[in-house]
């Protein structure tokens, strides 16, 4: 994710009557899917669908609570270790720490406060789409007292989508952008999707989602990317546009 300055494909133009070349250069741009508006709508409509299917339907979340209660039935020492570390990883208190420490990064050492800024937006996304769908759906937790080894028992109508699943999506994401381009980006893609993976199964394995609440988290969270980053390409380069020539306009020649 270089800011427009850092990037060195940009060319500069010459204004008429001045002796140094302005540079023109294109603000930060993220990859935006064909047809992002109708495409992020879509997303949004088949979570909401799915979400609202799953929880007042009879007799789906007793069937769904069966795969909880089978991972709660092995628990091994080691696989406990791995979910209880992602739940506190990818939750919001170190999950806030990690955006701003990278954001932070992109900011005062490479000196590009556009991408700092997009990567903070395109990351913290999750948990804004995981609350807004959690509110619509309202759907209960798995019941830990049904559970053979509840890890981490918490109660409530915020089942679905799982937070920590979604926000691993658009980290996911907001990393790769970073990365697009460079010899990383494979791998940073490969990783990422491990990562979502991980941290989808720990959800089930501490017994606090259902699969389908995951499920609805890797498409809530593409959804608020694709949106996101449509809405950026819509409106952030025409604001930067403007910010540089009111710069270039009140900058001393």
């Amino acid at each position: 994710m270089p800011d427009a300055s850092n990037d060195r494909t940009l060319t500069a133009t010459t204004r008429p009557g001045l002796s140094q070349p302005a540079a023109r250069t294109r603000p930060l741009a993220l990859p935006q899917a064909p047809h992002w508006l109708l495409l992020g709508i879509s997303l949004a409509a088949v979570v909401v669908i799915l979400g609202l299917t799953v929880a007042h339907v009879p007799g789906v979340s007793t069937t769904e609570l069966g795969v909880d209660q089978g991972l709660s039935l092995h628990h091994i020492a080691l696989l406990t270790a791995v979910a209880v570390a992602l739940n506190l990883l990818f939750g919001p208190v170190a999950g806030l720490l990690a955006i701003a420490a990278i954001a932070a990064f992109l900011l005062l050492v490479r000196r590009a406060p556009v991408s700092a800024l997009a990567f903070g937006l395109v990351a913290a996304s999750g948990w804004v789409a995981s609350e807004f769908f959690k509110l619509l759906v309202a759907r209960q937790r798995p019941d830990a007292a049904l559970l053979f080894d509840p890890l981490a028992p918490e109660s409530g109508t915020d089942s679905f989508p799982s937070g920590h699943a979604t926000f691993a999506v658009t980290l996911a994401f907001a990393v790769f952008f970073l990365a697009r381009g460079t010899r990383w980006a494979k791998f940073v893609a490969v990783s990422g999707v491990v990562v979502v993976a991980l941290v989808a199964w720990s959800r089930l394995y501490i017994g606090v989602h259902y699969p389908s609440d995951v499920a609805g988290s890797l498409l809530a969270g593409t959804a608020a990317v694709v949106l996101l980053a449509g809405l950026w390409n819509r409106f952030v380069p025409l604001a930067l546009g403007k910010a540089s020539c009111r710069h270039f306009m009140h900058s001393p020649r």
